[in-house]
């Protein structure tokens, strides 16, 4: 699957299938918010929220992915991901893009 964020793929013929999203809501962990709260005081990345948002992401991605999959797409493009704080210890993840079919070369 060929995932692209810009609207078009070079060299291409696509037909839109329609918009495909993936998303995820993750929860933080007692110990990662003890860190946190530690790491605040000293300032610097706060590595184990970094990792959590990375791997909400890539799950995010592969349900997206999965969804254009399940429409025959052949490509995501146009992809955008966004994140939001859904309660004091949770964010969510979302991936979008629309979901393409190749049907030629433009060459």
């Amino acid at each position: 699957m060929k995932l692209l964020n810009i609207d078009y793929i070079p060299g291409k013929e696509i037909e839109a299938l329609g918009i495909v999203k993936g998303t995820i809501v993750q929860s933080k962990n007692v110990g990662r918010d003890f860190m946190a709260g530690m790491k605040t005081i000293v300032g610097g990345e706060v590595a184990g929220y970094t990792e959590m948002i990375n791997e909400a992401r890539q799950i995010a991605t592969k349900r997206m992915v999965d969804e254009a999959e399940s429409m025959g797409a052949d490509a995501v493009i146009n992809i955008r991901y966004g994140s939001s704080s859904v309660m004091q210890s949770a964010a969510e993840v979302v991936a979008y893009g629309t979901a393409v079919k190749i049907i030629s070369d433009n060459k």
